[in-house]
């Protein structure tokens, strides 16, 4: 993109730059009820329940008058990405970098699990939002003390907050579990698979017995677990010559 070429209509409006409407009547609406009442109706049917027309009814206008304010439903979307992840937790400020990455991950972690929705929005391109920029922001100032160079920093955060996603992902879909270690003892052979008979036998993959000891199931346990090792990872790339 060239200076000179006019930005994406999402962007404008992530932004707060252009006008919020086009001419015509007073405006009765705001860019910003238009999003607020879009999350509702996803957080109400999930993602697939928003469109133009059930947006405008949420809000009892019509659907040509959201067109004023957002152009697409694809905008609507990207604004929505935007406004439900927020803005980042405060890092303390005598945190060191890997525990500043930890309470990072962690609050993206929650954030998302309490708008699942936010799961299904399609990964299109990076996001370019305020918030957003502002959690990328938070995370890169996380790493100020450590020895990583700039592009490894944003690598670092950006495979940080991948895994963070896909974690969420995992905790929101698979419910489904009750009977998995069960149903696998009934139906595999221990001399063709005999690595994950002796881990079923062990216990390892039954309900009770969730990754590190935690009682707050299998996902949570996965995901701090994951975290551990992740950042374990990073702490020895910051230790090599």
């Amino acid at each position: 993109m060239t200076p000179s070429e006019p930005l994406p209509r999402a962007v404008e409006l992530l932004w707060g730059l252009g006008s919020g409407g086009s001419r015509g009547p007073r405006r009765a609406l705001s860019t910003e009820q238009i999003v607020d009442a879009a999350v509702t109706v996803a957080e109400q049917g999930g993602l697939v329940a928003v469109s133009m027309a059930r947006v405008a009814q949420e809000l009892g206008f019509t659907t040509m008058s959201l067109y004023r304010y957002v152009d697409s439903k694809d905008t609507l979307i990207e604004l929505m990405q935007d406004r439900v992840i927020g803005l980042p937790p405060e890092l303390p400020a005598d945190a060191n970098w890997r525990t500043a990455l930890e309470i990072w991950a962690r609050a993206e972690y929650r954030t998302i699990q309490r708008h699942p929705f936010w799961l299904d929005i399609p990964i299109s391109g990076p996001p370019r939002g305020p918030n957003n920029m502002a959690w990328l922001e938070t995370g890169l100032a996380a790493l100020d003390d450590s020895p990583f160079p700039p592009q490894m920093k944003l690598l670092l955060l950006l495979n940080l907050s991948l895994f963070v996603i896909s974690q969420a992902r995992f905790a929101r879909d698979a419910t489904d579990s009750d009977d998995f270690a069960p149903v696998l003892r009934r139906v595999l052979d221990p001399a063709q698979f005999p690595a994950l008979s002796a881990v079923l036998a062990e216990g390892s993959l039954d309900d009770d017995n969730p990754p590190g000891g935690t009682e707050s199931g299998w996902a949570e346990g996965l995901f701090e677990f994951g975290l551990g090792r992740l950042l374990d990872g990073y702490a020895a790339l910051s230790n090599t010559p």
